[in-house]
């Protein structure tokens, strides 16, 4: 991360008169036009802050450095004027000018075409400065921060950051809250003196009440940038913003208080009455949100546990769906965990996510896909159009996942009991995965995966014998959840499987302390529906109760969505597992084979 700090500059004293004039001749060039008020020391100021060590040759001309148009501001003006670029430059001509200039900067699209563009310039306002440095923050900030360090180096930016430092207190509000939100975003470290000058102005002309609703909303979203921001104000901005009344708050302010609330409540504070009016208020502007708005929204939701707020989520879920193929990464995971936490289940949105996951998954980033793939897992969506595309992608990036990554592409797959047309390379590739990372697996996430994988008869004989070692059972019970009966579970019915279906393995076996009795249910509860499908058929066929008995263990621990014992006369017949497909099972079908399983058990 580049920070421009206190350090970055060196002070460079010169004892030549020629090179003292030149520095005066740069501070007056950086005045204000006004010419009512100077920074104190400014010989001192102008060398301490432009003069860089490593150049002692360093000379200024017109076309480095240029001179921002502001106006000194009575008391009774302050209030009307500030942030109000119409009356802070009283030219029309020049207003226009700024039009153009703004025009001109947003076709610009690298650091060195702005500054050379403001170079060309002899004036210009603290506005069209402040839109400069955006503009710079915009093209040269990605997700992985500054792409090109050097320009905070920049004669042109140096020269900005210097009148803006020793001229906050000039600044319409437009002009500082501007500056400050582009210089977050560019990695000035907070502590500098640039950004403590910017930040106490801001703060000053917030306990005065001189900043408008936008200008509250520029305030707030800059310091939720910075790492640590100033809970008390941000509390004065919400306090602000309601004074001004939350019927009359647009969609930005909505989305900066809720995002204030997030760093507040985590400090203790409760807002439950003001969330209950904003709640009330932001499901009447739900269809005016933009992507960005309702995910942040939906994510304030989830973090503040608003979990009464049940009329507002489900409108911002059902708004979601048009914009599912406009979210970024980021967006739609917001989305999907709150999807999640509030239980909601939008069929609409899986059909949206089914079009949009097949066409953008080789650019979409793999925490994303690992979340798609978490939500069908969790709501039990069997979407074979998003379960084969990330088939697909997983054999073509493998390699660059992660463990924690590998395992949430393939456990949804065992879990739903898909097998994908490409399960062959699938599982090829997984096998050459687990050959070069399987060191690197966490115990648990490793015995998920391959429990899963055994759902969908892919047996892992090949890397049995490390999860029945001693060794890994040890780190199975050293790390959370430990070896519960969920985990032993999951061992034993991998060992029973293995034993079953590959009776040629003769690795390690699991002891039998690590082995359970009897397997659980797989869900919190049996199908109610299936279960009076399948007793009704029973019936039919046998015309008594007593001749078949229902929630019993069934043979190997094999999961099972309903067991069933028939007993005809005094004799036990278990039955080896009739896995259903709902609805697909008819009355006549089922009576067919139950009497196809006693015809073979008399014959025997």
């Amino acid at each position: 991360m580049a920070l421009i700090s206190r350090k970055s500059f060196q002070l460079y004293s010169s004892s030549t008169p020629a090179r003292r004039s030149a520095l005066m001749t740069l501070v007056k060039r950086l005045n204000f036009m006004s010419g009512q008020r100077k920074p104190q020391n400014c010989s001192s100021v102008a060398m301490r802050m432009l003069c860089v060590k490593d150049k002692p040759q360093y000379t200024f001309c017109r076309k480095k450095h240029v001179q921002l148009q502001m106006q000194t501001l009575s008391v009774n003006e302050t209030v009307h004027l500030y942030g109000d670029t119409k009356n802070c430059i009283k030219s029309n001509n020049l207003w226009k000018d700024e039009q153009l200039f703004f025009k001109k900067l947003d076709n610009l699209c690298t650091s060195k075409e702005i500054f050379y563009f403001l170079s060309s310039l002899e004036v210009m306002s603290d506005t069209m400065a402040s839109g400069a440095l955006q503009r710079i923050s915009e093209v040269e900030v990605d997700d992985s921060g500054l792409k090109n360090p050097g320009l905070l180096e920049n004669d042109v930016f140096r020269a900005l950051c210097f009148q803006f430092e020793y001229e906050s207190s000039r600044l319409s509000n437009t002009g500082l809250l501007n500056a400050l939100q582009a210089l977050i975003k560019l990695r000035i470290d907070p502590q500098s003196t640039l950004m403590t000058s910017l930040l106490l102005e801001s703060e000053e002309r917030l306990g005065r009440g001189q900043l408008t609703a936008e200008n509250l909303c520029a305030l707030g979203e800059s310091l939720l940038e910075l790492e640590s921001p100033n809970c008390a104000t941000l509390e004065q901005i919400v306090n602000h913003m309601q004074e001004r009344g939350i019927e009359r708050w647009s969609p930005r302010g909505i989305v900066m208080v809720y995002k204030i609330l997030q760093v507040t409540v985590r400090e203790g504070k409760q807002w439950q009455n003001l969330l209950n009016r904003l709640n009330s208020v932001t499901l009447h502007t739900v269809s005016q949100l933009s992507p960005n708005f309702a995910s942040v929204i939906l994510n304030s939701l989830v973090v503040l546990h608003q979990t009464r707020a049940v009329p507002l989520v489900t409108a911002l879920c059902k708004h979601s769906v048009k914009h599912v193929p406009y979210f970024t990464d980021h967006e739609l995971v917001n989305v999907l965990e709150a999807f999640l936490y509030f239980g909601q289940n939008v069929r609409v949105f899986t059909e949206a996510l089914e079009r949009h996951i097949p066409r953008s998954i080789h650019t979409m980033h793999p925490q994303t896909v690992s979340k798609v793939m978490q939500y069908c897992c969790k709501k039990m969506i069997l979407s074979k159009p998003i379960f084969d595309a990330v088939a697909k992608h997983f054999i073509s990036s493998a390699d660059r996942l992660t463990t924690d990554q590998v395992a949430a592409y393939i456990i949804p797959f065992g879990t739903l009991n898909y097998l994908p047309p490409s399960a062959s390379s699938l599982f090829r590739k997984l096998e050459a995965v687990l050959h070069t990372q399987l060191r690197h697996f966490q115990p648990h996430t490793l015995l998920n995966l391959l429990h899963s994988c055994v759902l969908i008869q892919r047996y892992p004989i090949n890397f049995l014998p490390k999860i029945f070692s001693p060794y890994f059972l040890q780190k199975l019970q050293a790390q959370p959840p430990g070896l519960n009966r969920v985990v032993m579970s999951q061992l034993t019915q991998l060992f029973l499987t293995v034993t079953l279906e590959c009776p040629f393995y003769e690795g390690p076996k699991l002891l039998s302390k690590y082995q359970v009795k009897a397997y659980p249910t797989p869900h919190s509860s049996p199908d109610v529906h299936l279960f009076k499908r399948v007793k009704t058929g029973l019936l039919y066929l046998l015309k008594e109760r007593i001749y078949f008995a229902s929630e019993v263990s069934t043979p190997y621990f094999y999961v099972v969505e309903l067991p069933c014992v028939l007993m005809v006369k005094i004799d036990f017949v278990p039955i080896a597992t009739i896995c259903w497909e709902k609805k697909l099972l008819s009355r006549d079908i089922f009576s067919y084979l139950v009497m196809k399983l006693c015809r073979f058990h008399f014959l025997r």
